[in-house]
């Protein structure tokens, strides 16, 4: 619990600090991390196809490293603010609620128990917003901790209260995915959608790829498909869980 809230604490501070198109791909690290630790210290069996998805993950998230954009300089939450207020922008957050309050409302009690992609799909779309307004947040509290207080802003809270209601959101129904359908297929799908979503919404609202060539951002994407079938292929060879032992017996 120690070592994830730490990990959780040096994610929200590495989106303080580089831009969301190259911290969220990165995400597929720690699942390289969880097979080679859970190989040496749960004698889980790493399989020769699971290591070559962690060499895929691993030339992927390099080549995502050698072609990200440059995190741009923000001196104030009122420019995020300004940022967030863009048209474009506003249109993608009217469309990230409207396609949520659908898959909630119509498609979770119809297809929820049988369709992935309905609660996955809820958490990925809104999980796009919650990156938005940690980064936002976290930018927030990097400016106040150099002197200039940006929590006298109610831009700042606003921010806050946005991100709360979207984690638990996001939480609820990745929780709810987990329940219902194998691990090894929700986590490559949710991995792919959430990238997916965050890399669109921090290029709508931050222009990450403003200025970049076709080449770079050609190069990124390739990048991101790679770690994305590494990803894939990592939890298609992982071993079931053995059943749980209740101690009852059938005869």
């Amino acid at each position: 619990m120690v070592t994830m809230i730490v990990g959780e604490i040096a994610n929200f501070v590495a989106y303080v600090y580089a831009p969301a198109v190259l911290v969220t791909p990165l995400g597929a690290l720690s699942i390289i991390v969880s097979a080679v630790l859970a190989h040496c210290m749960l004698n889980e069996k790493l399989q020769k196809m699971g290591m070559l998805g962690c060499l895929l993950c691993i030339v992927g998230s390099t080549e995502i490293v050698l072609h990200a954009p440059q995190e741009k300089s923000l001196t104030s939450v009122d420019e995020i603010w300004q940022l967030a207020l863009q048209p474009e922008f506003l249109m993608y957050t009217a469309s990230v609620i409207a396609v949520a309050f659908f898959l909630i409302l119509y498609c979770a009690p119809r297809y929820g128990q049988t369709n992935i992609l309905v609660y996955v799909g809820i958490c990925s779309i809104i999980g796009s917003l919650t990156v938005m307004s940690i980064k936002a947040i976290g930018i927030a509290i990097r400016l106040t901790i150099e002197g200039a207080d940006q929590f006298a802003h109610v831009q700042t809270w606003i921010f806050t209260m946005v991100a709360i209601s979207c984690i638990v959101t996001q939480l609820n129904y990745l929780n709810m995915a987990l329940d219902t359908f194998n691990t090894a297929v929700v986590s490559p799908i949710y991995y792919a959608l959430f990238t997916s979503f965050t890399i669109l919404a921090s290029a709508i609202m931050f222009k990450d790829y403003s200025g970049q060539s076709v080449s770079s951002i050609a190069s990124e994407l390739c990048g991101f498909i790679t770690v994305l079938s590494g990803t894939t292929v990592l939890h298609s060879t992982r071993e079931p869980d053995p059943p749980v032992n209740t101690g009852k017996s059938l005869y």
